[in-house]
């Protein structure tokens, strides 16, 4: 047993990342600004993306995509039950109605024919969710999309660094939203990227994401620069701070590296865990594609344990490991339970995974030595909760 606590995850903050902050806070400029246009064009040129826009957080891209693409009351979007709560709550904030469809066995992705199957005459818009940074089927998806005449909105928020067929996702030709929250692939402490090929939406952004500001308020400063501005619509304070960038222009150079330990890490885990019969690991789509492993996340066969997945979670953390819940689907969440189309009847995949999954530490500085201990834990756990 280990002698202290493996935590699910943690951010790798290095001297790079803390000198930048610091270099910020003595230049007396702290909110948007200079920096933030930074982070920008590098994440831009990183992902392929004609446009990017840096936000406070992913919920902020999630929440403005809805007014920049005519989204609202009346539509409906279909969406995934197996993802965080914000990628639903924003559609039900903009006025729309989501509508879930099922996901695929192994990949836990939204499947393509389950979306089909819940188009009507008032779909306006797929919001496909890259689970644990593993590329949906973007081809199907858009072939629907293209038949429907849908909008498709990413939401790439665990898919930082993630391909698909030898793109990156931000560059498909249309518009992908990250985070940077703390457990993600790289952080900014809190923040997000809103990233579209269509300039049009770019603007809207731009002008929503700051009180639809007519000008990037830092662009007021300079000696030779006019004050006055207009409100072109009414918008939002979902704004990035040059403080967040700073972390994030080091971030994003490191991005890669990052990933590679991940992927060395989540090889270690299905080599070690295969012949486990309590377990279903994360399965490989088998298009070409790069998995960024933001996540890892086997399901227990409960049924073949005396204890169920919470109980399993405590008996890690007895033996001083830190474990994740990613996710309770959206359906089993009280608000949405008694909406029509969220029953477990509808969504059996999703509603089956949803009593099973865990996530196991998955981060940059865990060594194999840290995962070897994962893995014993389980096997210990396993073999005293057998049936």
């Amino acid at each position: 047993m280990r002698s202290t606590m493996l935590p699910f995850s943690a951010p790798t903050i290095d001297e790079a990342e803390i000198s930048e902050v610091v270099e910020s806070l003595k230049s007396g400029w702290i909110t948007t600004g200079p920096k933030v246009k930074r982070f920008e064009e590098g994440f831009k040129s990183y992902v392929g993306a004609p446009y990017a826009l840096a936000l406070s957080s992913a919920t902020a891209g999630q929440h403005l995509s809805m007014p920049a693409l005519k989204i609202g009351t009346g539509d409906e979007v279909i969406t995934t039950p197996m993802t965080f709560a914000s990628t639903v709550n924003t559609i039900v904030i903009s006025g729309a109605t989501p509508v879930m469809a099922d996901i695929e066995p192994g990949t836990l992705n939204i499947d393509p024919d389950s979306i089909r199957k819940k188009i009507s005459a008032r779909t306006r818009a797929i919001i496909p969710v890259h689970f644990a940074g593993q590329s949906c089927d973007m081809d199907r998806i858009f072939e629907l999309a293209r038949e429907f005449g849908l909008t498709v909105i990413e939401d790439a928020a665990h898919a930082a660094g993630a391909e698909y067929k030898g793109k990156r996702i931000g560059s498909l030709d249309t518009t992908a939203i990250f985070s940077f929250h703390p457990n993600k692939n790289m952080t900014t402490g809190e923040g997000g990227m809103f990233c579209t090929a269509d300039e049009a939406v770019a603007e809207k952004v731009a002008l929503l994401r700051f009180h639809g500001h007519s000008r990037e308020a830092w662009k007021h400063y300079p000696a030779n620069s006019s004050q006055d501005y207009d409100i072109l619509m009414p918008g939002f304070k979902y704004n990035m701070m040059d403080i967040q960038a700073a972390i994030g222009i080091h971030q994003l150079e490191k991005l890669d590296a990052f990933i590679l330990k991940r992927t060395e890490i989540a090889q270690f885990y299905s080599r070690e865990l295969a012949d486990i019969s309590e377990l279903v690991l994360p399965a490989m789509a088998p298009y070409q594609q790069r998995h960024a492993w933001h996540l890892y996340t086997p399901l227990l066969r409960i049924e073949k344990l005396s204890i169920d997945r919470m109980q399993f979670m405590e008996e890690l953390k007895k033996l001083n490991i830190g474990t994740g819940l990613h996710y309770r689907a959206i359906h089993r969440h009280p608000y949405y339970r008694a909406l029509p189309g969220f029953e477990d009847s509808q969504l059996p995949v999703a509603s089956y995974a949803s009593d099973r999954i865990l996530s196991l530490p998955l981060f940059p500085k865990m060594t194999l030595e840290d995962a070897a201990d994962v893995v014993s834990a389980i096997k210990t756990v396993i073999a005293k909760q057998r049936r």
